[in-house]
């Protein structure tokens, strides 16, 4: 019989900061695949992956071996100090993946890595400006925090933030209510706009662009969009970095959103699905770029550290080589046909959209107004069932499925039957 879990270890919940929401009451004990299991062995099916982490699903048994390996080698090799294999592994295993991009710049967390990359161009250019789009999420140190417009709780209250940030319509056609390329012209035209009346060309170092919109609802653009973005980067000579901190490592079907769009970005940020769990980022840029970087100019303690790089190493080579991306695209395919199937009995489901394992299910009201109410019930519901999911967007109406890359048709299955009781129990 389980464990009962310890009252004491309850009660220190009530001591960590309140800034953390917390979605569940959860104490959990292990996780395995797309499973999660509390203290008592009640088991859930987490289709949010530690918010789109755990890729590779919880503890893979190769990437749980990579770390024991490592951690009885080295913990720490500080990049300033030494060098190590992990992390001129992790080197090798990105290369053919980034090509033409051959320089890399490793942190921590996802905010890291935004901020280095915004370093990083507004040093090789010598401009001061950065161009960011509605809904966008980077981060919430400073700079990720004056980046980001998905929310504005995420930056009330710390104002002023740094300067030099300016914001351009994203192509989200569901909510204009329009066509899917007149959106996207639009949006470029607005772009144009910008660049005459608020940031020249001449001091804009960057447009920085979530290939999917994450935090901002799971809204995938036309390929004309980023295209054109892409062509305008080009003609004024502006870096285009591609933040693919939730797109990466498999989320959409490929290895980077990105290729699903047939652009190249100048910069990468990469993170999250990178480590399976463990804290790793980077910064990705050709070696030319990194070259207008001047060394001692950005840094870091913890970069690239020996165990965090050994389990991206194995992450890579599990996506790679237990054809995860494939997985990806079949489960994401079953998961979208189901989805929308119930769609058609379930017209509060507004719509549904994504790309591999990167859906999302807007609700609206029937005046077409965000039903954040419907959202939140039907995802309380599948949580009494069993099924994690999490809700997105600026009025957090739209639920987010994020489940592993090893998820199975069988689990696929189970979540929409599952989902299909919550809406039966929601709306009737």
């Amino acid at each position: 019989m389980p464990a009962q879990p310890d009252s004491a270890l309850r009660d220190a919940t009530a001591h960590l900061s309140p800034v953390w929401t917390h979605y569940t009451s959860i104490i959990a004990a292990r996780g395995e695949g797309a499973l999660l299991f509390d203290e008592e062995g009640k088991t859930w099916l987490d289709f949010t992956c530690g918010i789109a982490v755990t890729n590779t699903g919880h503890c893979h048994p190769r990437v749980v071996a990579a770390i024991q390996r490592q951690a009885a080698l080295l913990l720490h090799g500080q990049a300033n100090i030494v060098y190590h294999r992990p992390m001129l592994e992790l080197v090798q295993e990105l290369l053919p993946l980034t090509a033409p991009l051959d320089g890399f710049f490793f942190s921590n967390s996802g905010a890291e890595a935004v901020e280095g990359a915004i370093k990083l161009a507004r040093k090789a250019t010598g401009r001061p400006n950065i161009i960011v789009f509605q809904g966008s999420f980077h981060g919430r140190t400073a700079a990720a925090m004056a980046l980001t417009t998905s929310k504005t709780i995420y930056r009330a209250g710390y104002q002023p933030l740094p300067a030099g940030v300016f914001v351009a319509p994203y192509p989200y056609a569901y909510r204009y209510g329009w066509d899917p390329e007149q959106t996207s012209a639009w949006c470029l035209e607005e772009f144009d706009f910008l660049l005459t009346t608020q940031t020249a060309p001449d001091e804009t170092a960057a447009v920085l662009v979530e290939p999917v919109l994450g935090e901002g609802g799971y809204v995938v653009p036309p390929a004309s969009f980023l295209q054109g973005l892409r062509r305008r980067c080009d003609e004024h000579g502006i870096l285009f970095i591609a933040d693919e901190i939730q797109t990466g490592f498999g989320r959409t079907g490929r290895w980077f959103g990105y290729e699903h769009f047939g652009v190249q970005p100048d910069i990468i940020t990469i993170a999250k699905g990178l480590g399976s769990g463990l804290p790793i980022s980077g910064v990705v840029a050709s070696l030319d770029l990194m070259r207008r970087w001047p060394p001692g100019s950005h840094g870091g303690t913890y970069g690239g550290n020996a165990v965090a790089a050994a389990a991206a190493v194995a992450t890579i080579r599990v996506i790679r080589e237990e054809g995860l991306l494939e997985n990806a695209r079949a489960r994401g395919q079953q998961l979208m046909t189901g989805l929308r199937h119930l769609q058609e009995a379930y017209p509060a489901m507004g719509d549904v959209r994504g790309l591999g394992l990167m859906i999302g299910v807007e609700f609206r009201t029937p005046d077409r107004r965000p039903d954040k109410a419907t959202a939140k019930a039907v995802a309380h519901a599948c949580l009494e069932r069993g099924l994690l999911l999490l809700t997105c967007g600026p009025w957090d109406n739209t639920i987010r499925w994020i489940p592993p890359l090893v998820v199975t048709e069988a689990q696929i299955e189970e979540a929409l039957n599952i989902f299909e009781q919550a809406l039966a129990a929601v709306l009737g």
